[in-house]
């Protein structure tokens, strides 16, 4: 179910903003290659996107194959990124913080369309951490 709306006045509005802008901001290398994925903004995972993950909770989820499996002819396969509304406002607010948050979603699930694993999504966040700390140090 795709929850979002272009009303102004719906309470989801902002959020929906923030997922545009997410989306808008990626690399157009990579906006290019995005093709039929579809990105929708969900108010919660359901019971059983949780129990088929086996996790308490999601922000983002990507449904689909990786660009990296698809087949020999390079036959695109359909695939859905969802952005769960609830979970990112309440660990999040509504504040400041939430388009930060949102970015980060959309940019994580996008990844896994790309066939980067979340094993090496840590890596990746990691090393940006270590060299941002170490820019602080100078």
């Amino acid at each position: 179910m795709d929850d979002r709306s272009d009303d102004p006045g719906r309470a989801g509005s902002a959020f929906d903003a923030f997922v545009d802008e997410a989306i808008a901001s990626l690399p157009a290398e990579f906006l290019e290659r995005l093709g039929s994925v579809a990105i929708v903004v969900e108010d919660e995972p359901s019971p059983e996107q949780l129990a088929t993950l086996e996790v308490g909770g999601l922000f983002g989820l990507y449904q689909g194959v990786p660009r990296t499996s698809w087949g020999a002819d390079g036959a695109a396969v359909p695939s859905k990124i969802t952005i769960f509304r609830g979970p990112l406002e309440r660990a999040y607010g509504r504040g400041p913080g939430l388009a930060g948050a949102v970015g980060d979603v959309v940019r994580h699930e996008v990844a896994h369309h790309f066939g980067i694993s979340d094993g090496r999504l840590r890596e990746l966040q990691a090393d940006r951490q270590s060299r941002a700390a170490r820019r602080e140090g100078r």
